[in-house]
């Protein structure tokens, strides 16, 4: 299944777990996978993302005609190194009020390809959204 959506990883126990970034067009989800790259992530996709199961696992992958490419608004389309794939292991959805964040949420799922996944919104144009997703990881039990 093709999601609209970025995919950014950062590598875990020899492993490379993927924050699968959703939202509206133009709500700021490159904008945040390019801030989380310079956070020490690594691009698996940008604007699209074909998800699979695999072993019981979530995974992602950039369509083949848009690998190692990000889209930097305002300058164009450029390549970045990319990874092949990643297991998806967090959900962050971006919104576009940032009052609407609750300050102290109940960790939720949602159910992607039969797989439930944590889940959490933020916005994604705050300074500090990428440590927020590194953030994420490490207290699902995700990252060391």
């Amino acid at each position: 299944m093709i999601r609209h959506a970025g995919l950014v990883a950062r590598r875990v126990g020899g492993l490379w777990r993927g924050v699968l970034i959703e939202g509206a067009s133009g709500s700021g989800k490159s904008d945040l996978a390019l801030r989380a790259l310079e956070a020490g992530f690594r691009l698996v996709a940008d604007d699209r993302v074909v998800t699979f199961v695999s072993e019981g696992r979530l995974y992602g992958r950039a369509p083949d005609p848009l690998k190692g490419l990000i889209e930097v608004r305002g300058f164009g389309i450029v390549p970045e190194p990319a990874l092949p794939f990643a297991e998806i292991t967090l959900l962050a959805r971006c919104v576009d009020d940032p009052a609407r964040i609750e300050r102290l949420p109940q960790t939720r799922t949602e159910r992607l390809l039969g797989l439930d996944l944590p889940a959490f919104e933020l916005w994604p144009l705050e300074p500090a959204a990428p440590a927020k997703i590194a953030r994420m990881l490490e207290h699902l039990g995700v990252a060391p």
